[in-house]
C-alpha cells in the first residue's frame, strides 16, 4: 500500500512541471475599468501556483473581490509591485 501511494505521489509532482511549462507568459484579466495584464511567468517564479490556482484542476476564478485580495493585498504585504488602481488597470 505504501508503495501505490508513494507512486501516485511521484506522478502528481512529476505533472506539475509539465502544467507549467505550458502556462503563458503573461496573462490578460478583463476589468470594467481597464484590463490587468501581468506577467506570469515572473510570478510563477516567485510563489507557489496554488496561491492563484486550485491545485487538483489549476482553475482560476477573479473578480474584483478575489484580485484585489491576492493581488493588491500581496502587493502592500511585500511592498512589491503595483498597489494605485492605474497601475494595473489599463484602457
Amino acid at each position: 500500500m505504501k508503495k501505490v501511494l508513494i507512486g501516485v505521489i511521484l506522478v502528481a509532482l512529476a505533472s506539475v512541471p509539465l502544467i507549467a511549462a505550458d502556462a503563458p507568459d503573461s496573462v490578460t484579466l478583463e476589468a470594467k475599468n481597464g484590463n490587468v495584464t501581468f506577467s506570469h511567468k515572473g510570478h510563477a517564479a516567485m510563489m507557489d501556483c496554488t496561491v492563484c490556482h486550485v491545485a487538483d484542476t489549476f482553475k482560476l476564478e477573479f473578480n474584483r473581490d478575489t484580485g484585489h485580495a491576492l493581488c493588491l493585498d500581496c502587493h502592500k504585504e511585500k511592498a512589491a509591485g503595483p498597489t494605485r488602481c492605474g497601475d494595473c488597470h489599463k484602457r
